[in-house]
């Protein structure tokens, strides 16, 4: 009886989308506010907030059946969407964003100490001019960046990102793992004796927000309530903060983060204090994220759309100097704040050696498989962190 209410709840809530969206030439709106639970975005009408008390409250109850429709269905058309979670208190992700201001105000030579490019820098820091967009080299990409009406199309990069980052281990490690490199153990600045506490705290809580919405995600689209949870158990998830030096790269236009989608499953951010990002749409609307004060913003990674069969699809975003960016540089230097642009960013993964493959009635669709074969999650991230220079690897060293 629950299976069968969660898929006419997945059904409805996609009908009444569709329904809402439809019309030649025109593009969809965003979810339509259907279920209590839900309220409208004030500062992005595209994704609307979803409130997880609701869910929290009572998870078998029929409003929340439609309420993880709605969710689902909001993954489907924007790659994306908005949280209010009672369990997050915003507080821990100011402290958050101070110790990364800190730590990224560092002297070079300090923050190279914790570099391990031996590991494909999946623990410790990343130093700017390393990564490289995947859109330099994959002319995939390019070519949808291209097909974009000029008004959505993205700002493409020269070069490598001008963003340092760092890498933060979160929840336990495998027993056994085909993958080590992408499980090792974190690394720990030398300078900042509550890295652990802060890091684990309020990164754990990002973590918990993604696997309630995973778990109403897999609701909403008629699967098993843990389809995707189970999967997500010992993975390597990562809270991966980036820092932009807005006192040397505070031009116009310069380019933060190269357009781009996550290679992950699901990657949620708290609000930063300097704007800048912009996502895409489902439908190729490219728009500024405002995040409501007490929200999180999550986006669909690869991951996803691999085990969705391409239903859901990994939602392309950049970071970009803006007339925004520029303004909150100089309230901050009229205030004494350091101008390092940090994101508050959890990337939550698939365990390494679980096999990413279309699930349940995702499978069904033509060409699914074909499209997105049976894959350990490790083999589908070593290929990603080659393409962005993060990795030296081909397949067929894989053990």
């Amino acid at each position: 009886m629950e299976a069968q209410q969660r898929k006419a709840a997945a059904g409805e809530a996609i009908q009444l989308h569709a329904a809402a969206s439809s019309g030649a030439g025109v593009a969809p709106a965003g979810p339509t506010l259907i279920s209590p639970g839900m309220e409208p975005n004030p500062l992005c009408k595209a994704l609307p907030v979803f409130d997880l008390r609701a869910f929290l409250a009572a998870p078998d109850s029929p409003g929340a059946a439609r309420l993880c429709a709605a969710l689902a269905a909001c993954l489907r058309s924007c790659s994306a969407l908005v949280v209010r979670d009672p369990r997050v208190d915003t507080a821990d992700n100011e402290g958050f964003l101070s110790l990364m201001e800190r730590y990224f105000s560092q002297t070079a030579e300090a923050k190279m100490a914790d570099v391990r490019a031996d590991l494909a820098y999946q623990v410790g820091a990343t130093p700017e001019g390393v990564e490289r967009p995947r859109c330099l080299r994959d002319p995939a990409i390019l070519a949808h960046a291209a097909s974009l009406v000029p008004a959505d199309q993205p700002t493409i990069p020269t070069g490598a990102d001008v963003k340092w980052r760092f890498f933060w281990r979160l929840g336990e490690r495998p027993r056994d793992t085909r993958y080590p490199e992408l499980n090792a153990e974190p690394v720990v600045p030398a300078a900042f004796p509550e890295w652990r506490e802060v890091m684990d705290g309020w990164g754990g809580k990002m973590l918990g927000a993604v696997a309630t919405v995973a778990e109403m995600a897999a609701r909403g689209f008629g699967l098993e309530p843990d389809a995707f949870t189970s999967r997500m158990q010992h993975a390597p998830h990562l809270l991966a903060p980036t820092g932009s030096d807005l006192a040397a790269h505070g031009q116009l236009g310069t380019v933060y983060a190269g357009f781009h989608y996550d290679l992950n499953f699901l990657t949620v951010h708290g609000r930063s204090r300097y704007p800048g990002l912009f996502a895409w749409l489902a439908d190729g609307r490219r728009i500024p994220v405002r995040t409501p004060k007490g929200c999180l913003l999550l986006q669909a990674g690869k991951q996803m759309e691999w085990l969705t069969g391409g239903v859901v699809k990994a939602g392309y975003h950049e970071v970009v100097c803006t007339e925004e960016t520029l303004a909150a540089v100089e309230r901050a230097r009229a205030e004494g704040r350091p101008t390092w642009r940090v994101s508050s960013t959890v990337f939550s993964q698939i365990a390494s050696d679980v096999v990413l493959q279309p699930l349940g009635p995702f499978a069904a669709a033509p060409r699914a498989v074909e499209a997105y074969p049976p894959t350990p999650a490790g083999v589908q991230v070593a290929e990603e962190l080659s393409m962005i220079n993060l990795k030296s690897w081909q397949r067929s060293t894989d053990p």
